[in-house]
């Protein structure tokens, strides 16, 4: 890592060509994410799962700004891996593949930081940085679904199990319910692969945000807590599209399955992290305690006397 001096002046020009170039380069990709991807649903399945990102990259963004004085307090460095960091970039950027431009942003953010303040200046700004690489659209949930499929088969099988003991007639094949001569198929969009990415990305922001990640014990049982949410709540979710579907209630079917319904649905379920971790903060303690005893080199451990009979 080499130190820098720079004066104030030069040292704004600098970070004022950075910003800019960012923009020109990264204005249109981050504009196609959102707008063609994210609010309008036109890429891709795929390209939804990380639709998170609408929330989380303004907020990586507000987080830089709040740091910006601490940046600024910052030895001006430089580390080779910046170098490294940016020419994959690069890299990425020119190859044409969707994908490799999509993550040639992280990785441009990584080698900016790096060569700016060097590793100091990635430590101040990893947070941010995570949110971003978190919402970075990938084929990773393409990569994921083949593995899902006993989750597919488990949430069926409960949905089933509940739609029977309510009285109604349902078949449970695999990943498929029938509910009068209705098929309903719990994909793996269904079986809420994207809401427990959305649910996993939102932990991490509440996680931070409260201060729990300080413990291992409390960020452990949230995240589990969270993972059990995304399945209960996408039990009864697919429990209540077979229920429609099977009675014939598209209007129903369709406003909880593509329309706003399901936004509402999404939006109690992500409310209820924030219940969660407001309990956890409450009842469980930073650390289990553990009982040590204490001795002394020379002394052997007390023991309580005999009992005499």
């Amino acid at each position: 890592m080499i130190s820098v001096p720079q004066s104030k002046s030069s040292r704004w020009v600098i970070e004022l060509i950075v910003i800019s170039c960012l923009v020109i380069l990264y204005g249109p990709l981050l504009y196609h994410w959102v707008w063609d991807g994210w609010v309008n649903k036109n890429i891709s399945i795929q390209h939804e799962y990380f639709s998170h990102g609408v929330l989380g990259i303004p907020l990586a963004f507000k987080l830089c700004w709040d740091k910006r004085q601490t940046w600024h307090r910052l030895n001006d460095s430089y580390h080779w891996s910046g170098i490294a960091c940016l020419a994959l970039a690069f890299v990425f950027y020119a190859s044409g593949v969707m994908d490799a431009i999509n993550l040639s942003f992280p990785l441009m953010l990584t080698g900016l930081l790096l060569c700016l303040k060097g590793p100091a200046g990635l430590k101040l700004m990893l947070f941010p940085l995570v949110l971003i690489i978190f919402s970075t659209p990938t084929q990773l949930p393409y990569l994921i679904e083949p593995y899902i499929l006993p989750l597919q088969r488990f949430i069926a099988t409960v949905a089933g199990t509940i739609l029977h003991g309510l009285g109604y007639d349902v078949e449970v094949n695999n990943i498929y319910l029938s509910m009068n001569q209705q098929l309903v198929e719990v994909a793996p969009h269904c079986a809420g692969l994207k809401m427990l990415f959305t649910s996993l990305y939102m932990g991490l922001v509440l996680t931070y945000w409260t201060g729990i990640y300080r413990s291992r014990l409390r960020t452990g049982i949230f995240f589990v807590g969270i993972i059990l949410i995304s399945v209960i709540g996408n039990i009864l979710r697919n429990t209540i599209l077979t229920f429609f579907h099977g009675n014939s209630m598209k209007e129903a079917f369709h406003w909880l399955h593509e329309s706003w319904g399901g936004d509402i649905y999404s939006m109690i379920m992500l409310g209820s992290l924030v219940l969660v971790v407001n309990a956890i903060q409450s009842h469980v303690p930073l650390k289990l305690a553990t009982a040590k005893v204490h001795t002394d080199g020379n002394q052997s451990l007390k023991q309580a006397p005999p009992v005499d009979f």
